[in-house]
C-alpha cells in the first residue's frame, strides 16, 4: 500500500496535469524520450522541467514581450485573449514541453507548426507601421525575453549557485529552437542576450492596450482556493522578476517578502512533489500513453 504522502504527491501532479492539458482534448503531458531535440543530461531538461520556475518565467517573459507593439498588436488581433488567456498560457508551456522532451520528430513537428501559423498573420499598428508576426527580429525580441526569463527564475528559485558557464550553455542551447523559428538575430549566451534587450529598448511602450492585456495576465483565476493562491504569487513572482525599467513601464510594484518567501515554498514542494514521478522519467518508444501516477 502506498504512503499517504505518495496519494497526496499523485493528487497534485493530477491537478496540475489538468491544468496545462486539455484533458477534454485528449491532451496530456509530453513523454520524456531519449531521442528528443535536446539530450538528456542538456541544460535546458534541467531547467525547462521546472513547474513553478517556468510558470514564474513564462509570465514574466509575456509581461516583457508585450511591451513591444508588434508583440502586443500580434496578440491583440490574432488572439482571443480576452476569453482564453489562460489558454494562450497553456499553449506556451505545452510548447516547450514537446520541444525539449518529446521525440524529435514531435518537436520539430511543433515548431513547424507554429512557424505555419507565424508565416499567415500580420496587420498594421495604432500609427499605420504594418507589421508581420514572422518578422525574424520580432521574433528574436520573443525569444530573447522568454528563455532569458526562464533562466533568470530558474536561477533565483530553482538553482541559485548555477554557474556562469551553465546560464551560458541554456542560451546557446535554446538558441537551436529560436533559429528553427525564423528568430535573428539569436543570442548564444547571457551577454549576447542582455546586449540584444538592450537595443531594442528604445522601441518598446506601454500604452492602454498594454495595461488591459497586463491586466488579465496578472488576474489570471484558476478554479480552486490552493490554485488560485498559487496562481496569485505565480503572477507577483514574474512581475517581480523583470527588470527594474519593464516592471516601471507597466506600473507594477515590487512584490513584498511574502510573495518571495512563497514562490520559493511552492518550488520546494513542487520538486519534492516530481522527485520520482513519471514526469521525470525517460520512457522507451513502446510507451505510447500517458502513465498513472
Amino acid at each position: 500500500m502506498a504512503h499517504p504522502l505518495e496519494f497526496a504527491k499523485r493528487a497534485i501532479r493530477q491537478r496540475i496535469n489538468e491544468i496545462f492539458n486539455d484533458y477534454e482534448r485528449g491532451e496530456r503531458p509530453a513523454l520524456r524520450r531519449a531521442d528528443a531535440l535536446f539530450p538528456t543530461d542538456s541544460i535546458a531538461w534541467r531547467v525547462n522541467g521546472d513547474i513553478v520556475t517556468m510558470m514564474i518565467g513564462g509570465v514574466s517573459g509575456l509581461l516583457l514581450q508585450m511591451l513591444h507593439p508588434a508583440v502586443l498588436a500580434g496578440v491583440w488581433d490574432h488572439s482571443d485573449f480576452r476569453a482564453d488567456m489562460h489558454g494562450r498560457l497553456r499553449r506556451t508551456a505545452k510548447f516547450i514541453a514537446v520541444t525539449t522532451y518529446d521525440h524529435a520528430s514531435a518537436g520539430r513537428a511543433a515548431i513547424e507548426r507554429v512557424r505555419s501559423i507565424h508565416d499567415r498573420l500580420g496587420g498594421v499598428l495604432p500609427d499605420g507601421t504594418a507589421y508581420r508576426v514572422s518578422d525574424p527580429a520580432l521574433l528574436a525580441w520573443v525569444h530573447v525575453t522568454e528563455i532569458t526569463s526562464f533562466l533568470d527564475a530558474w536561477v533565483r528559485y530553482g538553482d541559485p549557485a548555477m554557474s556562469e558557464a551553465d546560464q551560458d550553455a541554456y542560451i546557446a542551447e535554446m538558441a537551436r529552437i529560436g533559429l528553427a523559428l525564423g528568430a535573428d538575430p539569436v543570442p548564444r549566451d547571457r551577454a549576447g542576450g542582455q546586449a540584444l534587450i538592450q537595443s531594442m529598448r528604445a522601441g518598446l511602450k506601454a500604452d492602454a492596450r498594454t495595461k488591459e492585456v497586463a491586466a488579465l495576465v496578472m488576474g489570471q483565476k484558476i478554479d480552486g482556493l490552493a490554485e488560485t493562491a498559487a496562481s496569485k504569487i505565480i503572477m507577483r513572482a514574474g512581475a517581480d522578476l523583470l527588470p527594474d525599467w519593464a516592471r516601471r513601464m507597466h506600473g507594477l510594484p515590487a512584490a513584498p517578502p511574502a510573495v518571495i518567501a512563497g514562490a520559493h515554498a511552492m518550488a520546494r514542494t513542487l520538486s519534492w512533489t516530481y522527485d520520482g514521478s513519471p514526469n521525470r522519467q525517460v520512457w522507451p518508444d513502446e510507451i505510447t500513453a500517458w502513465p498513472q501516477g
